[in-house]
């Protein structure tokens, strides 16, 4: 039995306002820091892009071009790096185009200047120098008013006053003097306190995206292309595997057995006339190799899409799928995916379904185990799927193998497939898909 351990509010609470404050200062720190970085970058890449473009005509302007681009791009990674613990996101670097190896001088400057991700650097350059005006101001404005405010009473005594002069606590009607002036400034510095997290968070959140938009933005489209077209090819390659497979076992079973149907149909016709009882014992074959074709087809078709798993979900099917093991199976299934609610979309029951159902073909084929054991859960937004036997081991995922097309049917489902099976066993498959 597993024992959560639930925080009370009493301990939540310090955790929560410590994580504020953590953020707060990040924001604060990307903010503040983020501005000299910003002048700095936006005068080094305007100064070379309108060097470059006065001497353009002398030959020398597309190197310097190519050379503010890499201002651009070296200021653009510094930003990289401080918007992860802003938005909270892992660090992506686009990757720039580059000359092939051994290419000249000029064929490198083009490499360089002919690249989007780098006009793309010079153009964040500027554009973040406006952002940043508008977020230093704003941040400093409500450092100062908070720290300003709540701490006025500490040096009200050293600001000098002329007899003429009217305070705001008086236009504000709440009468002059000492206390009214204390109690106002303190309100207003408790207010800017309280509002510090969010007005910083936000003009943060502002800069940092609008920099993630602009660095990262056509990097991340490009993986996420990479992904699908791997992806893609991972479901085209197990398709074929499967069908393989399927005409593989079709001409080697079913169509086998039919042929010798045929010609015992066709020997039963000619027995007929003049040996009816060999004729009657010729039929009794061919109704026996009928009733063997059909179990073969059920059995085909159980690894293609079992009726059970559409009717009633995962845990009914790999239940069946479990009665029917050579050996011993010890099954665990979350039984909510079974209910109305629960189910899962059926591209992902039918990869786990097949995950399962190829491993224990595996298991009953070549490990020589003694016991299996699955289980089947969810792990947040994730489904994870476990095989493990007591076997021999030595089972892999490469080409040529039974497990290769089952990871090609995962990798399809945007899923992992991790294969442990060292010489002498236990052998683990485990898989994650996305619901």
């Amino acid at each position: 039995m597993t024992t959560a351990v639930v925080p009370s509010p009493a301990e939540a609470t310090p955790a929560f306002h410590r994580g504020i404050v953590r953020q707060l200062l990040t924001d604060s720190a990307y903010v503040i820091v983020g501005f000299p970085l910003a002048i700095a970058g936006f005068v080094a890449c305007l100064v070379g892009l309108v060097l470059s473009a006065g001497l353009i005509v002398t030959g020398i302007g597309l190197p310097v071009l190519a050379g503010a681009l890499l201002v651009a791009r070296f200021f653009a990674d510094l930003d990289r790096m401080a918007i992860g613990p802003v938005l909270r996101v892992p660090r992506v670097r686009p990757e720039y185009r580059t000359a092939s190896p051994g290419a000249g001088l000029f064929r490198r400057v083009l490499a360089i200047v002919g690249d989007s991700q780098s006009w793309l650097d010079a153009l964040h350059a500027l554009v973040k120098f406006v952002l940043s005006i508008f977020s230093f101001v704003v941040t400093v404005t409500w450092w100062a008013g908070a720290l300003g405010g709540i701490t006025y009473w500490m040096w009200d005594w050293a600001i000098p006053r002329d007899p003429d002069e009217v305070d705001l606590n008086t236009l504000l009607g709440l009468g002059s003097g000492t206390g009214p002036r204390l109690l106002v400034h303190t309100v207003i510095g408790v207010f800017f306190l309280l509002s510090l997290p969010i007005v910083v968070r936000g003009v943060a959140l502002l800069q940092a995206s609008t920099s993630k938009g602009m660095l990262t933005g056509v990097a991340e489209m490009r993986n996420r292309i990479t992904t699908l077209e791997g992806q893609r090819r991972a479901a085209v390659s197990a398709e074929a595997t499967a069908l393989r497979k399927l005409e593989r076992d079709i001409h080697d079973g079913p169509q086998q057995r039919l042929v010798r149907l045929a010609m015992d149909l066709g020997r039963a016709q000619q027995q007929f006339d003049n040996d009816p009882e060999a004729a009657r014992r010729t039929i009794e074959e061919a109704l026996t190799q009928t009733r063997e074709t059909l179990d073969e087809l059920r059995s085909l078709s159980r690894g293609i899409a079992p009726p059970i798993l559409v009717d009633r979900g995962l845990p009914s099917a790999l239940a069946a799928l479990a009665g029917r093991g050579v050996i011993p199976i010890d099954l665990t299934v979350d039984q909510n995916l079974g209910t109305a609610g629960g189910r899962l979309d059926p591209s992902v029951e039918s990869a786990a379904y097949f995950v399962v159902a190829e491993s224990l073909t595996n298991v009953a084929k070549h490990s020589r185990a003694q016991v299996c054991r699955v289980a089947v859960s969810r792990e947040g937004k994730d489904l994870r799927v476990e095989i493990s036997d007591d076997g021999e081991g030595g089972a892999h995922v490469s080409k040529g193998h039974g497990l290769a097309g089952l990871a090609d049917r995962v990798h399809a489902a945007g899923g992992r497939l991790t294969v442990t099976s060292p010489a002498g066993g236990p052998t683990l498959v485990q898989a994650t898909l996305p619901l």
